[in-house]
């Protein structure tokens, strides 16, 4: 299932960053409406919201799941797929949302689907961002269980790029964003009602990325 060319710096992001990235888990789903409540419409980079308890109800469809999620935002949300089993790239200013056990895999020019048969999606996904993006992408790391996300968050540190990270003393569950803080390789730590506004600030703010940068600690994992 092909996504779609998404080259490493010619998305269209007219900010300091080309995607960012909403990652959890149990609690995930609320967190990241939220954080999108909290953006503005002409929010410039692409948006990836990549979730492993994304589904309502057993009976929902990756579909019901982005209807729900542009209830709650301004933002474009695109379609989650299509009948010939397609997803829209990830476009500027649009919000997509990554269906239950996959991950984004690059392949030459384009991004595609790949299935995975257990719950750890976020790690191979922001890996694979981080190695196209570079020091354009921005993970945040919201509310989950275990540690799924802690490699990924290391990737994009390692690339240059941003990690956020959910106050664990107030998420649904604690773990993910725990995995990530015990790892060091992050540069905000914040509370839920913060995070909109940091991802205006380092996106938005003309010199705002560079002045909002915390160096990786030697000790990280």
């Amino acid at each position: 299932m092909v996504v779609g060319s998404t080259p490493e710096r010619s998305s269209g992001s007219s900010g300091a960053f080309d995607v960012v990235v909403l990652a959890g888990s149990l609690g995930g789903l609320e967190a990241t409406s939220q954080v999108l409540a909290g953006l503005p419409a002409d929010f410039p980079a692409a948006i990836l919201v990549a979730l492993h308890r994304a589904m309502p109800t057993a009976t929902s469809t990756p579909d019901d799941l982005s209807r729900m999620i542009a209830r709650n935002t301004s933002l474009r949300v695109g379609p989650t797929s299509d009948m010939g089993g397609r997803m829209e790239a990830l476009e500027p200013g649009v919000v997509t949302v990554l269906p239950p056990h996959t991950r984004l895999a690059a392949e030459g020019a384009a991004w595609t689907l790949a299935p995975v048969a257990g719950m750890r999606t976020l790690d191979p996904t922001l890996q694979a961002l981080a190695e196209r993006h570079r020091q354009r992408c921005l993970g945040v790391i919201l509310s989950g269980r275990l540690d799924d996300g802690a490699q990924g968050a290391r990737e994009i540190k390692r690339a240059g790029g941003r990690v956020i990270v959910q106050d664990p003393t107030e998420a649904k569950a604690p773990s993910m964003p725990l995995s990530v803080l015990a790892t060091g390789s992050l540069d905000f730590v914040l509370p839920l009602s913060r995070i909109a506004a940091a991802l205006v600030a380092l996106t938005m703010a003309p010199g705002g990325a560079d002045l909002l940068r915390t160096p990786r600690s030697a000790w990280a994992g």
